[in-house]
């Protein structure tokens, strides 16, 4: 079964840090740029950041910049996102996606995880 799971989630005070994980079962990341995305109640969901096949090319949302850090590590099949310095609207459920640069670029991608809850709450 082909899937991205995503992991690492949970409620953090403001100011706190987070590692969410992306891992890849019944598939290879290292082909595929993959992209961190997250929708809050009542919001429309968003890109937060996408990392390209080889890790050498970064994007990140400008509310984001500067706190967030996207990687990869194709050997373990999965990909990081570093949350520091986080906002109460930071809180969402983020997911992973997996495609090309541009579909991932645009806000698709050939295959999504089923999300991880981030709550930055004191």
């Amino acid at each position: 079964q082909l899937q991205l799971v995503e992991s690492g989630g949970g409620l953090v005070q403001p100011g706190g840090s987070l590692r969410l994980s992306c891992a890849a079962s019944g598939f290879t990341l290292d082909y595929y740029t993959i992209g961190w995305f997250r929708q809050a109640p009542g919001k429309e969901r968003e890109g937060v950041s996408c990392i390209s096949t080889s890790g050498g090319i970064t994007n990140y949302a400008d509310s984001v910049k500067g706190r967030f850090t996207i990687s990869r590590d194709n050997a373990k099949n999965t990909v990081y996102l570093q949350m520091n310095s986080l906002k109460p609207e930071d809180t969402a459920i983020y997911y992973c996606a997996a495609g090309t640069w541009k579909a991932v670029v645009a806000g698709t991608g050939d295959y999504w995880g089923q999300g991880t809850q981030v709550t930055v709450s004191s």
